[in-house]
């Protein structure tokens, strides 16, 4: 047996319906490489090892998790990472697919680091609290389109697939929570800089109740400010708004 670490933020997933949804969401897409973020007890990972012809990776931090995953399941021996997944390397040179019951505490955490490998990950399917699979696919007018909505639009296809009740975890969480799937685009968005995207982003949407002009005014000059598109609050604009406004900021 083991222990559910709350520092960890461990709710592990024990519904073989949910789990089934969640592979035949995986394979929907055709993939050679597959890293699991967060394997905890195995019981996603026990269907995920059954895929032939792949490469199996899964990155786990709990010094007690590690040996028993190992112990359970002899093939993989070899292939967990015992790492902090936000610390870790790329742990493929191909392109790879991640997928994962994503530890709710640090699951946006999670997407900005697939963000810094996005032209290898081909693929996300992810489990997390409702609202922030919500909030990764929100669009424009939408209290809670945001920061991270808007950082990863541009680059990925973001699909709502499914609920899960809290009865499919133990120990049950207080909320819902959502299965997403994120693809990567054949075209991404077109930005002046991913770094002038990424201030503009941030920069408008921490003052989101203030228009754009005295949100982002330090970002343009005076007579880019006096266009009308300044009138909007960051919350109403869209991915492709803020992509054409880098090309005009300072």
């Amino acid at each position: 047996m083991y222990k559910l670490k709350k520092s960890l933020g461990q709710h592990f997933l024990k519904d073989d319906l949910v789990i089934k949804k969640i592979v035949d969401a995986l394979r929907e897409n055709s993939f050679t490489n597959l890293l699991e973020v967060g394997p905890g007890g195995g019981a996603l990972t026990k269907e995920l090892i059954k895929i032939e012809n792949i490469n199996f990776k899964a990155v786990e931090l709990d010094d007690e998790k590690v040996p028993l995953l190992k112990q359970k399941y002899p093939v993989l021996n070899d292939k967990i990472i015992h790492q902090d997944f936000l610390q870790i390397e790329k742990p493929f040179e191909e392109k790879f697919t991640v997928i994962g019951n994503f530890p709710y505490n640090i699951s946006t955490e999670i997407l900005f680091k697939i963000l810094d490998w996005k032209d290898e990950v081909s693929v996300v399917i992810g489990m997390f609290q409702k609202e922030v699979a919500q909030r990764v696919a929100s669009k424009p007018g939408n209290k809670i389109y945001g920061v991270t909505s808007v950082l990863i639009q541009p680059f990925y296809d973001i699909e709502y697939l499914f609920d899960v009740l809290p009865e499919s975890f133990n120990p049950p969480p207080k909320v819902m929570s959502g299965v997403i799937r994120l693809t990567r685009k054949v075209n991404p968005l077109i930005v002046k800089s991913e770094r002038a995207y990424k201030v503009l982003v941030k920069t408008a949407f921490q003052q989101r109740r203030k228009t754009l002009r005295n949100a982002v005014k330090s970002l343009f000059t005076q007579e880019e400010l006096h266009d009308e598109l300044f009138n909007k609050r960051a919350e109403v604009l869209s991915i492709e708004d803020f992509a054409a406004l880098t090309f005009r900021m300072i």
